[in-house]
C-alpha cells in the first residue's frame, strides 16, 4: 500500500445553492437536470490524518450527523473508494458539521468531495485524477471537487466553470427550516406534476459571466421549489417570507429544505437578517458567493 506523503491534511467543503434548476427527463434511473451553481460562505471542515493500514474512518460531529450509520455516509464511501481506486493506504478523518442536513445545500456532496480532496493532498494525487471517484458519490459531488460558479448538466458529471478572471459576487440571505426534504421523495413529487415552467439556465450562466445582476436575478427558478413546499412545510413558510423581504430574486435551493433570497448589496441583506431575527424553527445567514 502506498504511505502518506503528509502527516495531515486540512480543507473546507462549501456549501452550494441552485441558482436555476431544471429537470429534463430521466437516464438509467436518475433524473436529467441543468443548473446553475454556487459556493456559498457556509462550509463543513474536513481534516485527515494518514493510517497504516487500509481502514477509513470517518468521525462526523454536528448538525446531527452523529447518526449518520458508516454505510449510509458519502463520506465514508468517498475515502473507501480512493483507497480502492489509488491502493493507498487508509485515513482517521474529522468532519465538522456546518452545512444542514437535507437543507438542499449539498453537504453529502461537499463531504465526499473534501474527503477525496483531503486525500489527495495526503497522497500526492492531482484533482483530476479524482472527478470518476467524485461521479460515483453522487450527482453533485464532481462539481463540488473545486466548487465556485458552474452550469451542471446530465446527472451532475458535465461541469462548465466559469473562466478564472470572472468572480462575480451575490449577497444572499439563507433561511433554514427545521428538518430537511428527501431528494428521492422531492423528485418523486416532482415526476407525479411535472413543472411546465423552466429556468433559462443559458440566460442566467451568460448573465454571470457578463456581471449583469439584474439579467442573472431574471432567470432565477427551481423546478423543485413546488414539490418541496409541498413536502415541508417549513420550506413553504421560509419563501413566503423570502418573497415579503422584496429581494431581487428567491428560490428553494436544491430539493429543499433551504430557500435563499438574493440581495443587491451587503446592506440590504444586513437588512433583511435583521428582520429574521428570534423566529422559531428556522436559521436564518447572510452570505455571500466564494
Amino acid at each position: 500500500m502506498e504511505r502518506a506523503q503528509k502527516s495531515r491534511a486540512d480543507c473546507k467543503a462549501y456549501a452550494k445553492v441552485n441558482l436555476s434548476l431544471n429537470v429534463g427527463g430521466t437516464r438509467g434511473g436518475y433524473h436529467l437536470i441543468d443548473s446553475v451553481v454556487a459556493s456559498v460562505g457556509v462550509f463543513d471542515e474536513i481534516v485527515a490524518a494518514p493510517r497504516s493500514d487500509a481502514l477509513v474512518n470517518v468521525y462526523m460531529r454536528g448538525m446531527g450527523s452523529e447518526a449518520i450509520p458508516p454505510e449510509c455516509n458519502n463520506a465514508v464511501r468517498a475515502g473507501e473508494l480512493f483507497v480502492s481506486a489509488f491502493g493507498t493506504c487508509g485515513a482517521d478523518i474529522q468532519i465538522r458539521k456546518n452545512i444542514p442536513l437535507g437543507a438542499g445545500l449539498g453537504g453529502s456532496s461537499a463531504d465526499a468531495a473534501g474527503v477525496l480532496n483531503a486525500m489527495a493532498a495526503l497522497y500526492g494525487k492531482e484533482r483530476a485524477e479524482l472527478a470518476p471517484l467524485a461521479a460515483r458519490c453522487g450527482s453533485d459531488t464532481p462539481y463540488m471537487l473545486a466548487g465556485g460558479f458552474a452550469r451542471i448538466s446530465g446527472r451532475g458529471e458535465r461541469v462548465e466553470r466559469l473562466p478564472q478572471n470572472v468572480r462575480p459576487v451575490l449577497h444572499m440571505l439563507l433561511l433554514l427550516p427545521e428538518g430537511g426534504v428527501s431528494a428521492a421523495a422531492c423528485y418523486k413529487k416532482y415526476d407525479e406534476s411535472p413543472d411546465p415552467l423552466r429556468a433559462d439556465s443559458a440566460r442566467l450562466w451568460a448573465a454571470l459571466r457578463a456581471g449583469n445582476f439584474a439579467d442573472v436575478c431574471k432567470n432565477v427558478y427551481n423546478a423543485l421549489g413546488a414539490p418541496a413546499c409541498a413536502l415541508h412545510a417549513g420550506t413553504a413558510e421560509a419563501l413566503a417570507l423570502a418573497r415579503s423581504l422584496s429581494p431581487s430574486a428567491c428560490a428553494v435551493t436544491g430539493s429543499g429544505s433551504g430557500v435563499f433570497a438574493l440581495f443587491e448589496t451587503p446592506e440590504l441583506c444586513g437588512w433583511a437578517l435583521g428582520h429574521c431575527k428570534n423566529r422559531k424553527k428556522l436559521r436564518a445567514l447572510a452570505v455571500r458567493t466564494v
